[in-house]
């Protein structure tokens, strides 16, 4: 029976994990290395190891109605879009609104996790931390992981023939807090996702060039879409999922590529993807395009090899009196807290996951991973619906039966709206669309052919929210607002 729950990070998901454990009436501890709550999103002026780290002019991607709680609404005068300083502060408001802050304990590292000796028969772990210099073990019937995956920079350098040689200075994107100290610099910036493009776009304000490096490019869009409604609000629907799940593949594909090309065509600005039809999370950028057309920025494909003050491009270009290089390379998969590391199997930087959330092959399924899912959707609901059913799972009723050691494994890229339907039919928490038409119509073709918001998964089910109807029909309302 499970009983007491280790979580493990406080920030966002760690948050809703603490939540969701109380709302089924177990006992949450939650570890935060930290003085704060937040993550990612809690902005600090130096990198802190063990921890995210973002950039002061950070914004969201995701409008608010599409990335809130979903009991647990944003102010509706708040922007669509928010700066981290206004995120960070109704993360804050929900751990007091819950009245989570009395089940976390801060500055407390967790350093070993570990199966007890009769793992087999009770499924407890061993959670060692430490807080002050003083080590402490205790023992918990689950344990949920939500520490993240912007933590370990990955920094391939191996792959970058010359860079040794190289006179100028490089970081990783990671280390990026501010523009001021690169003005005058022409600076190389490698990788074309949101953080390489969010940072090439801020140092052409006062670089002297700009130059932006893609090895396979990237589909960009602005958070602005048709109308000016929040891109989010528009592309993440039902309808649209329905659409997707009975056309041919091939028509699916010429409607994507139609779409992603209708405001410019990437090809002209060198930043068709490789795989044109492949459904990789995009871009989300205002001012790349127009930074690009202002020839502040210059696209370039990938890097053959670095000399001592300059770069040798794939398509044989070299590029003179390089000052600075931000590698903008993603993060790495690591949980160095896990004893046994091939519980939590990371091959090629992709971690194998069941559901992606629970490790395969352990002998009963005590422990989660929170938040790693990737998709159009955002991490707070996501995460949120996640727990829900992770719980379920810890509890292991009878009508919650799982595949024999797990089943099959998946990996962690998935459409949003399919991923989650799945994970909420299995704990009551899909909107039946059809029994709506018959007994709320007006909230059943909100609920089909408008924007896929957090709160249709609070309609029904454990953890129901009584304010998740009104939510769905104002959240035009609050967005115009």
């Amino acid at each position: 029976m499970v009983r007491r729950v280790a979580v493990v990070g406080a920030g966002v998901s760690g948050l809703t994990a603490t939540k969701c454990c109380l709302e089924e009436g177990l006992e949450p501890t939650c570890f935060e290395r930290s003085e704060d709550i937040g993550g990612l999103w809690r902005y600090t002026e130096h990198v802190e190891e063990g921890r995210a780290s973002i950039y002061r002019t950070v914004f969201t991607n995701s409008c608010k109605e599409m990335m809130c709680y979903p009991d647990f609404p944003f102010p509706e005068d708040h922007p669509n879009y928010m700066h981290n300083a206004r995120l960070q502060q109704y993360i804050r408001d929900y751990a007091q609104h819950f009245d989570l802050l009395r089940h976390i304990r801060f500055k407390t590292v967790v350093t070993n996790i570990r199966k007890r000796p009769d793992f087999r028969a009770t499924g407890q772990w061993e959670v060692v931390t430490q807080r002050d210099g003083k080590e402490e073990t205790a023992v918990f019937d689950a344990v949920m992981i939500c520490s993240g995956h912007h933590i370990y920079p990955n920094l391939p350098l191996d792959h970058f023939p010359g860079i040794e040689k190289f006179k100028g200075c490089y970081l990783h994107s990671r280390e990026y807090k501010e523009p001021e100290k690169f003005r005058g610099k022409k600076v190389l910036v490698v990788g074309l996702g949101n953080s390489g493009c969010d940072i090439a776009v801020e140092l052409s304000t006062v670089a002297s060039q700009v130059y932006l490096s893609s090895r396979s490019g990237s589909w960009v869009l602005s958070r602005i879409c048709d109308h000016g409604y929040p891109w989010d609000m528009v592309i993440i629907t039902r309808f649209r999922t329905w659409l997707d799940s009975i056309l041919p593949k091939a028509v699916n594909d010429w409607l994507y590529v139609r779409g992603m090309n209708q405001l410019v065509k990437h090809e002209n600005f060198g930043l068709m993807p490789v795989n044109r039809t492949s459904r990789k999370e995009p871009v989300l950028n205002d001012d790349l395009l127009s930074r690009i057309t202002c020839g502040v920025v210059l696209i370039k494909p990938d890097v053959k090899e670095f000399r001592e003050t300059s770069v040798v491009f794939q398509d044989g270009t070299v590029q003179d009196d390089v000052d600075v290089v931000v590698f903008a390379t993603g993060y790495t998969y690591s949980y160095p807290f896990m004893e046994d590391e091939s519980i939590i199997k990371s091959r090629n930087n992709e971690v194998t996951l069941y559901k992606s959330i629970l490790p395969p092959h352990l002998e009963k399924p005590t422990m989660a991973v929170i938040g790693l899912v990737q998709s159009y959707g955002s991490v707070i609901p996501t995460a949120d619906l996640q727990c829900r059913w992770t719980i379920k799972v810890f509890q292991g009723g009878p009508s919650f039966p799982l595949p024999q050691r797990y089943g099959s494994s998946t990996t962690l890229q998935t459409d949003y709206i399919t991923y989650m339907d799945e994970l909420a039919s299995a704990i009551g928490a899909k909107p039946n669309v059809l029994k709506l038409l018959v007994t709320d119509p007006r909230l059943a073709l909100e609920v089909f052919f408008g924007p896929c918001t957090p709160y249709q998964f609070r309609l029904t089910g454990p953890g129901r929210w009584s304010g998740a109807r009104r939510a769905i029909l104002t959240q035009w309302d609050r967005m115009l607002r």
